[in-house]
């Protein structure tokens, strides 16, 4: 009898785990576009290619999967629903976040370190072994030792023998 009740409580839990799978097949549905308007989502996409994520610092907004950066696409999407322009959208961007919201910044003078700067901090560090390298050189020339220098060395190794 009790053999009878666990093989019917197992073959129950089994049913029920199938039915329960199967319910999440039968309501899966494909995923669908956050806007219906695809122009809109295509403007979205393209601008958030050119435009930085403010948090990562190292990845687009389209490569981001930051809170803020979601936001910020959130509000790309908004505005270009209202028909606003890319340079419009980024210019807007801009001007709330500064150069920095773009991924690739324009070269002006407020940008010139970021464009210049690590070149300058190459040469700088070529420079400084190159100098390095020519004190090194300097030094570790042998100048020949006086008679003094001599006598003394030699009676150093002498005592110490």
């Amino acid at each position: 009898m009790k053999s009878n009740l666990m093989q019917s409580k197992w073959v129950f839990g089994l049913l029920l785990t199938c039915c329960l799978m199967l319910l999440g097949r039968v309501s899966a549905q494909e995923a669908r576009p956050m806007e219906s308007n695809t122009a809109v989502e295509v403007q979205v996409q393209r601008l958030s290619e050119e435009l930085r994520c403010l948090v990562c610092q190292n990845q687009t907004l389209a490569d981001s999967h930051a809170e803020l950066a979601q936001d910020l696409r959130q509000e790309i999407r908004e505005m270009a629903t209202k028909g606003m322009s890319d340079q419009a959208i980024i210019d807007y961007l801009v001007a709330r976040y500064g150069d920095f919201v773009r991924y690739r910044p324009p070269l002006k003078s407020t940008t010139a370190l970021l464009w210049f700067g690590p070149f300058a901090l190459l040469l700088t560090g070529g420079v400084g072994l190159i100098v390095m390298l020519r004190r090194r050189e300097k030094i570790s020339t042998e100048a020949p030792l006086s008679a003094d220098e001599a006598r003394q060395v030699s009676e150093l190794l002498e005592k110490e023998s």
